[in-house]
């Protein structure tokens, strides 16, 4: 069995709406790379 990663191990972006900041998720995986927003309601804001 693979080891679990800590959260504090994941990357991390900053939200271009809020500014706040958020953890990766297994939900972006494959497109981690093109999330800007943290949230549904801070993409509809932009």
């Amino acid at each position: 069995m693979p080891k679990a990663v800590k959260k504090s191990d994941l990357p991390q972006k900053t939200c271009a709406t809020c500014g706040r900041p958020f953890t990766w998720r297994k939900k972006w995986a494959k497109v981690w790379d093109k999330v800007k927003y943290c949230s549904d309601r801070c993409r509809s804001k932009r």
